[in-house]
């Protein structure tokens, strides 16, 4: 697969990402409409503003910006065929599509935890196995973040050792530096969520 494929490939899961907290963002305006009658009950509610908040940051913001765009303008902008690492990327991008089953298997299956993760999930109300699958989800999710940054960075990098760096783009440098963050922030919230996995299961 080359680079457009698979930016196509982080479009596509994306949008279905995005479609998914469209959806759950709905249910949660419709039930503001009217304060005197809730339409969805508060377990309902606790799992609707969780899928809400990780479906726009993880399954939409991230797969679409850094996954499609990255994908069609750091070639085109770089001037190269194709990213250093093809294999790489393919892999980071088919790593989203279980992180998103697993992310839709957790909104029916089990309950959320509302806005915070820590304090309910070794509670009695949260020992089903809906809020491991969205755990999982994370897992594969930052996964193929760190991939993905991994790839671009490698490439970044051998394209600035091969011409100016005044001369590359600052769309690039933006990507550079994003990809850095992603790669320095993302192995804490791993560790954050392999502790709660531990803390649920065998605490």
């Amino acid at each position: 697969l080359d680079h457009k494929r698979i930016g196509i490939i982080y479009s596509i899961m994306g949008l279905w990402g995005g479609l998914m907290g469209l959806s759950l963002s709905f249910l949660l305006r419709l039930n503001f409409t009217d304060p005197y009658y809730n339409l969805i009950g508060p377990e309902v509610y606790n799992y609707i503003i969780t899928g809400h908040g990780l479906a726009m940051i993880f399954f939409f913001l991230m797969p679409v910006i850094i996954g499609g765009f990255g994908n069609f303008l750091l070639p085109l902008l770089l001037g190269m065929p194709d990213l250093s690492l093809p294999r790489l990327n393919a892999l980071s991008a088919w790593l989203m599509l279980p992180s998103v089953v697993c992310f839709g298997i957790s909104l029916f299956i089990g309950s959320g935890v509302g806005w915070t993760f820590y304090p309910p999930l070794s509670s009695i109300p949260y020992t089903g196995v809906g809020v491991d699958y969205l755990m999982f989800s994370l897992h594969l999710a930052g996964l193929s973040s760190i991939l993905g940054s991994l790839n671009f960075i490698t490439t970044i990098f051998s394209s600035i050792f091969s011409q100016l760096s005044s001369r590359i783009s600052i769309i690039i440098w933006a990507y550079l530096f994003t990809s850095i963050l992603l790669i320095s922030s993302l192995p804490v919230l791993a560790a954050a969520i392999t502790m709660l996995l531990f803390d649920r299961n065998f605490g």
